[in-house]
């Protein structure tokens, strides 16, 4: 190995029944190193690490790591924890109902002379190490009271109290805020600068731009290239992952146009619910697809889960194709022809215990009712149809949904309630946390679906995503509808939203 390599993996083979999850991967990463792991997901990223974390064991191939000798094998995650390696996920796994300083030093507290836990000089470290980092919390006070990107910081200072000098970030800044990300950006330059290395797992590419060094990029779970960030400009990077020329997503908009029905679907007047959305007025036309836009806590989400009956409204009323609605639970909506992909997928969307079948099949059941079972027959047709229209990933329609990847988990969401053919389709960040080639499919499906007369409402951080798949905008902010653009009146461009949203007002 190198001098300054910390980590080498070799043509690192792992197969899973019916899947070849990497086929002769490798990775290098040196020390005082940003690395960024891309690809689509299923392309092998969080297999690599699990091989290299002692989660799984790999098939074949070579490991090594910088003071160790030989070729390594973890058998867990202490096994990796011993030799320097430290993970710190997305679902932060701490205990929130311990304080900072308990989480900081869990399993190895000082000790007073009687053995039992000294907790001044405990608390008292924890502040010094929390200082030296640069975040400032109360110690003492228990994990639960801090937002997700403190407690990721927590996880990430406790890694480097003990000696990590490899740390994996997977996917730490997919709930967090613009603030927030810089908060952990700076966390990260800080490490960098102390010669710890960093594997940093994101689908954010302006976030690997601001932040990386280089770039590994993985597809089908073997390895593509090692690129020095300064030499790859995005379309190139966004050609490795997907193994094609990529143009912009620009033909997406062409291929999507179509005209949108005068004829309204679903209308909605002075809908509100207590606390989050004041009243508001909405309406869409049959083959219609319009956006949410706005910042975190805006109204978005909540604006839907009223209009979709998961939050009951306190004024107001709707109706559907000319006809009252009596939205008073979810099955309510499903039966009227409305379907609803949350924000999260893990909380809200996926059945984990149940297979990709069942997971399709599930919101088709609920409106047949309990007394109507669907034939197995019917239900493996069901599923088979739309993980080939779909693409979704899988050795198997008996697969449990929990071993997919975040965006093939997706696809099965969409699936669900594509499979109860809805007229009115609410998407809330249905790209969230995938890979660009899957946002390009599901960009596109929305089109054309919106061009066979279904509506769409499409709720999305990314203000370009909206640009491509909308032909009208809702501008949200503090539970209100403060304005609109309609792509028949203005162009919708960035600059037309972003000033609509910091303005509020647009005329």
């Amino acid at each position: 190995m190198e001098e300054n390599v910390l980590v080498e993996m070799k043509n690192i083979v792992k197969t899973f029944p019916g899947v070849v999850a990497l086929d002769h991967a490798s990775l290098t990463l040196r020390s005082g190193e940003i690395h960024a792991l891309m690809g689509e997901n299923g392309a092998g990223k969080s297999t690599i690490i699990k091989c290299l974390t002692g989660v799984y064991e790999r098939d074949s191939g070579d490991v090594y790591v910088k003071g160790v000798e030989g070729n390594v094998h973890c058998h867990s995650t202490m096994d990796a924890q011993k030799i320097g390696i430290a993970t710190v996920y997305q679902e932060v796994n701490l205990c929130p109902n311990l304080s900072v300083a308990e989480n900081l030093y869990i399993g190895r507290e000082p000790r007073t002379k009687l053995n039992t836990i000294d907790w001044r000089t405990m608390n008292r470290k924890a502040k010094e190490l929390m200082q030296r980092m640069k975040i400032e919390v109360d110690v003492t006070r228990t994990l639960e009271n801090y937002s997700i990107a403190i407690q990721q910081m927590v996880a990430i200072v406790r890694a480097v109290d003990m000696d990590a000098k490899v740390l994996i970030l997977d996917e730490p800044t997919s709930s967090l805020d613009d603030h927030e990300v810089e908060k952990l950006f700076d966390m990260m330059r800080t490490l960098k600068k102390k010669g710890v290395g960093i594997i940093f797992v994101t689908h954010f590419l302006e976030q690997v731009y601001e932040v990386c060094d280089r770039i590994t990029v993985m597809r089908n779970g073997g390895f593509v290239g090692d690129y020095s960030v300064a030499e790859l400009p995005r379309v190139k990077l966004v050609a490795a992952m997907l193994g094609k020329d990529f143009d912009d997503l620009a033909s997406i908009r062409k291929e999507g146009e179509h005209t949108v029905s005068d004829e309204t679907l679903y209308k909605a007047e002075n809908l509100s619910h207590r606390g989050t959305i004041k009243p508001f007025d909405f309406s869409i036309r049959k083959g219609e697809v319009v956006g949410l836009a706005g910042l975190l806590g805006s109204g978005r989400s909540e604006l839907v889960r009223c209009i979709y009956g998961i939050d009951n409204s306190q004024t107001g009323y709707a109706e559907m194709e000319g006809k009252t609605l009596k939205i008073h639970t979810p099955l309510d909506s499903i039966r009227a022809g409305m379907g609803y992909l949350p924000d999260d997928r893990k909380l809200d969307g996926c059945i984990a215990g149940l297979s990709i079948r069942e997971n399709i099949c599930i919101a088709l059941q609920a409106r047949a009712g309990v007394f109507h079972r669907i034939p197995t027959a019917k239900q493996n047709e069901i599923a088979d149809k739309y993980i080939k229209m779909l693409q979704i990933k899988t050795a198997s329609r008996e697969t449990l949904i929990s071993q997919l990847s975040g965006g093939n988990q997706q696809k099965v969401i969409l699936a669900r309630w594509l499979a109860t053919n809805p007229k009115f389709l609410i998407l809330d960040e249905p790209t969230r946390g995938i890979d660009i080639g899957t946002k390009t499919e599901i960009q596109k499906l929305v089109l054309q679906l919106a061009s066979q007369g279904m509506s769409v409402i499409f709720i999305s951080s990314e203000i370009d995503e909206m640009l491509r798949t909308c032909s009208r905008i809702l501008i949200m902010r503090d539970g209100h509808k403060v304005g609109e653009l309609d792509s028949n009146e203005v162009e919708l461009t960035q600059e037309s939203v972003m000033g609509a949203i910091a303005g509020g007002e647009t005329e």
